[in-house]
């Protein structure tokens, strides 16, 4: 089990930043992901492994005004 934005999340084998990404149906523009308080940069969300017990926080990027 993982933690994504303080809800449970279930882990498996192989799973990435993209990954968990396309399961949670995130497709917005502007991400921000952080892994264990670690921000991952875009290109490296392919290959950034998440561990079984990982805290994982997914911000959405938003501008208004």
């Amino acid at each position: 089990m993982i933690i994504v934005n303080t809800q449970e999340h279930p882990w498996h084998e192989g799973m990435t930043v993209q990954v968990l990404l396309d399961e949670k149906g995130y497709i917005f523009r502007h991400i921000i992901v952080r892994v264990n308080g670690e921000y991952v940069a875009e290109e490296d969300w392919a290959r950034r492994m998440i561990r079984d017990g990982d805290d994982v926080v997914v911000l959405h990027l938003t501008a208004g005004g």
